[in-house]
Formats: structure tokens, sequence, C-alpha cells
């Protein structure tokens, strides 16, 4: 496992500065050190590490929502509220539309089986959305309209509404059938995940605040680390809560830190969110590493130039879901653009359920897989790029 860890941070972080110097972004160099380190290439990664990939990419992936949260001026997502609710679902709502439409023209599926791999290719990749909207709202680029916190909020949400709609075209697909609960169950996650970390905020604050009273000063570290095992709790709640009532975890993440924020000085929420941002330097390596050996490069190449194709015009489709979302705002059309650049990037969701309908058993899931592999290796170099390169251009300081 010791040396799995030495070659993910070494190669990851040597590809990755390569990457940088040749103007291009750094999880490019990341997916790449995976896909060459991972079981389908040269397979150096330990077995042992491969079993817990999906824990440490959740572990990476909290640690920068953590630091969206700390770094999110909720006066600022009040005045986005019904574009941000709509990023949400929209967009995605568009993009299962189009392979509903035209994937059983492009791929030969039937429409059924076409709505599992819209709800697999429908959600936008935290990971990498989220590190790049901390990056503009510290760089105070785009917040006076508050676009870094619109599409943040709204890329943390769409997951849920995503996975919701995968879970049931899926099980349709293996001939059951959708249930009314389940649509009901979105709100009730967004929800029930903002009281529960709106809570956990709250009383971790408190926690600070009353040591601070009693002279019992309690290191910025040290919460870095109560934070962290909070947050932890907060996931693992979500998977206890599974079969009761559904509950967002990462939401609730988000919401403890914009609480902590909220609460806590100016200069400890600062500091805070300081140490998170160190700690994403490690995170950003293992989380983009493990999506690039999570990929299955060998279905890429049985993918052919018509997924291509629908990949294209499904991700074409989703910016008029973009664009709808951002209708009736005060952007301008370099804003809206950028936000639909914002809303291409793929990688998260797809490396975890990209292979769930083969291991189903569904005759679509080797077609779905390779869609998936072959989408994560377009649009998220795309969207990076896209976002590092035009921000400065579309964006006011």
């Amino acid at each position: 496992m010791l040396a799995s860890l030495a070659f993910i941070f070494l190669i990851g972080l040597s590809l990755a500065a390569i990457c940088q110097r040749l103007k291009l972004p750094r999880i490019i160099g990341m997916l790449i050190t995976g896909i060459l380190l991972g079981p389908y290439v040269l397979n150096l990664l330990d077995s042992s590490i491969l079993s817990i990939s999906s824990e440490l990419r959740q572990i990476a992936l909290i640690i920068i929502l953590l630091k969206a949260g700390l770094s999110l001026n909720l006066a600022d997502l009040k005045k986005v509220g019904r574009p941000a609710v709509m990023m949400a679902c929209i967009p995605a709502t568009f993009e299962i539309l189009a392979y509903i439409l035209l994937a059983p023209y492009f791929l030969g599926i039937t429409r059924l089986e076409a709505a599992v791999m819209g709800a697999v290719m429908g959600a936008v990749s935290p990971a990498v959305v989220v590190p790049r909207m901390v990056q503009l709202m510290d760089e105070k680029c785009g917040t006076a309209k508050s676009i870094p916190q619109m599409i943040l909020a709204g890329a943390s949400c769409d997951d849920i509404y995503v996975i919701v709609l995968f879970s049931t075209f899926s099980t349709m697909a293996q001939g059951g059938s959708a249930h009314v609960q389940d649509f009901i169950n979105i709100p009730i996650s967004i929800v029930l995940g903002i009281v529960l970390g709106s809570t956990a905020g709250y009383l971790l604050s408190l926690f600070f605040e009353t040591a601070y009273a009693h002279s019992h000063m309690v290191r910025n570290s040290i919460k870095v680390i109560v934070v962290l095992g909070a947050s932890f709790l907060l996931m693992s709640i979500e998977t206890w809560l599974k079969p009761i009532v559904s509950v967002s975890g990462l939401l609730a993440v988000v919401s403890m830190a914009c609480i902590l924020k909220l609460k806590c000085t100016v200069s400890v929420s600062a500091r805070l969110s300081q140490k998170f941002g160190k700690l994403w330097l490690a995170a950003e390596v293992l989380l983009f590493v493990l999506v690039g050996a999570s990929v299955d490069i060998r279905y890429t190449l049985k993918a052919g130039p018509a997924a291509l194709a629908m990949i294209f015009a499904a991700l074409l489709i989703r910016t008029i879901g973009v664009s709808l979302c951002v209708t009736g705002t005060n952007l301008n059309w370099k804003e809206r653009l950028f936000c639909s650049i914002a809303y291409l990037p793929k990688a998260t969701v797809q490396a975890a359920i990209g292979s769930v309908p083969m291991a189903m058993g569904l005759s679509c899931g080797q077609i779905i897989l390779s869609v998936a592999v072959l989408g994560i290796l377009i649009t998220a170099p795309l969207g990076a790029i896209g976002m590092d390169f035009t921000y400065k251009k579309l964006l006011t300081q």
C-alpha cells in the first residue's frame, strides 16, 4: 500500500506539474497517472488501495466541500436563489432527455436503456467544478453577481437528483417500476441535508465558543480534525438513514461549513479555510488519480464515433438547459457562457455508477460503461480547460 501511495503522489504531482507547464489543467496529469497506474494498464496499484478507492475519493470530496462552505457568503447565495435551485436539476434533465431522444438512433439501444445512460451521464462533477469555484471566490472573480456561488450550490445538489433518477430507471430496466416516493425523496434529501448540516455547524461553533470562554484554547489544527470528524459522521448518517429517509450527506457538509463561517469570527473561519486549502493539495492528487484508476480504458476504444457524437449532442442540449436557468437574471452573455462551460465536466459520479448497469446484468451495461469512460476522458479536461482559460475573459473581477 505504501508503494502505491508513493506512486500516486510522486507520479501524480510530476505529471500535474508537466501539464501546468504546458498551460493545461493539473487534473489532466492526475487522471493520466491514474489510468496508467490502474488495473487496466500497468496494474501498479495495490488491491488494498483500490478496495477503499471510493472511500478515499469521498474523503477528498469532503475536504474541498468544507473549503467551499467556509468560502461561501450566504448573503451572496440568497441573491441567486432561483437560478441556483434550477441549476441543480434543469441542465441534468435536459441532458437525460437528449439521451432518451437521440441515443436509440446513435447507439441502437431502447428508450429505457437510453434513460439509464442519461442518468449516468447527467451529473456534473463537483470534484472538478467546486475547486475552481472556490478559486474564483478567493480571487473575487464573478462574485459581484454571485456566479461561483450559484454554480457551486447547483453542482453540490444535482448529483442527488441524478442518482435518484438512475436508481429509478435502472430498477425499471430490470423489470421493476418507478415509485412516486423516489421523486419525493429528492427535495426531502436536500432539506434534511441542510437542516442536519446547519445543526452540526451550530453545535460545533457553540463548542468552540464555550471552550474559548472557559480559557480552553482549541488550536486551529485541532478544530480542523474535529470538523473533519463531524463531516465523516454526517456522511455516515446518510448511510445509516438510507433505509428510512433520504438525506444528502454532501449538502450537510457544505451547510455545516457555511454555519461555521457565519458563527465563528472572521479570523477563525479564514484560518480554517486556509488549512482545508492546504489539505486539498494532497486530497486533490488522491481524488483524481483514483478516478483515473477506476477508468477502464479498453471500453473507450469500443465506444466508437457514434458514442462521441452522442456525448457532444447531449452536452449541446445541456447548455440550453443552463441558459434557461439563468434567463431573467442580470448576467450578460459572457457570464452565461461561462456557466455553460462550468457545467460540462463529468468525473466522480460517472466513475462511481458507470459500471453499475453492467454489474446488474443489463444488456446495455457495456455500452453505458463505454460512454461513461469516454465522457470522463473528454469532458473533465474540456471543462477544466474551458474554465481555466476563460474565467478572466468572461467574468469581471
